[in-house]
């Protein structure tokens, strides 16, 4: 039986053997994060808080209480109250769970605003800060934080945002990330992404042994386009996220993990 084994694993093609330089736990390059494209543009004015880069624009109440809202895969209420002057936090649910809060700060100099998240779309809460810098003034008589912003920087990021795993044959991939996960054969279909509350469905192309691309869908709609290049060492991935929807770019780095 141990001869038989071992002329089976001997016609086992080299690829097999030897694994995927996507294979294994990778987490995000904090530095390495940027985002171009149309900034993030949004108002507090007359007690109502309007996003109109968010798609499709919501305009509700800043009262502190859930507003309803639709055409969200994420949220389906989202609840906008006045910290300060220049501080406001932002809650969103769906089906009245608890999906994410964050708070933006405004700077001394009114130049960008620093914010902090608190998401629990995974099994575990990914928390984070992040900056962003003002392309635009805010509205004559708005709340300081209003205006046009272009996202900056993360700064910091828990394991449980910044952690995922994959692994690559010849045929198929799978991913995980934070109790969410995919396992897509590289066919052009679309498969289901596991316990993720925006019902995303994913495709992939398998380019060459060192480069992939992912085509996410919701709603029969393509929303990202992401490509995915390891590096020959296996120590890197450099990833592109083209978001569709809100026409932003953003790109990051990947380390390999021990």
């Amino acid at each position: 039986m141990k001869t038989v084994l071992v002329s089976a694993l001997l016609l086992l093609p080299a690829a097999a053997l030897a694994g995927s330089n996507f294979d294994g736990t990778w987490k995000t390059r904090l530095n390495s994060m940027k985002v171009t494209g149309k900034p993030d543009t949004f108002a507090l004015q007359d007690g109502m808080y309007t996003c109109s880069s968010c798609v499709p624009e919501i305009k509700v109440k800043a009262d502190g209480t859930d507003q309803k809202v639709s055409g969200h895969p994420y949220y389906d209420t989202i609840a906008v109250k006045v910290v300060s002057p220049t501080s406001i936090e932002v809650t969103e649910k769906k089906n009245g769970k608890l999906l994410n809060r964050s708070v933006y700060t405004l700077a001394a100099d009114g130049k960008s605003f620093s914010g902090t998240f608190h998401d629990h779309s995974g099994a575990q809460e990914a928390t984070g800060t992040f900056t962003e810098k003002r392309v635009a003034a805010a509205p004559a008589g708005a709340h300081a934080i209003s205006g046009s912003w272009q996202p900056d920087q993360l700064g910091e990021g828990n394991d449980a945002l910044r952690t995922v795993r994959y692994r690559m044959t010849d045929e198929q991939m799978s991913m995980q990330w934070n109790g969410q996960s995919y396992e897509a054969k590289f066919d052009g279909q679309e498969y289901p992404v596991k316990n993720d509350p925006g019902g995303t469905k994913v495709s992939l192309k398998r380019v060459d042994a060192n480069t992939v691309e992912e085509t996410d869908h919701r709603d029969g709609k393509v929303t990202d386009k992401i490509h995915m290049a390891a590096a020959a060492d296996g120590k890197t991935i450099e990833v592109t996220d083209k978001d569709m929807l809100h026409d932003q770019v953003t790109t990051y780095t990947l380390e390999k993990q021990p």
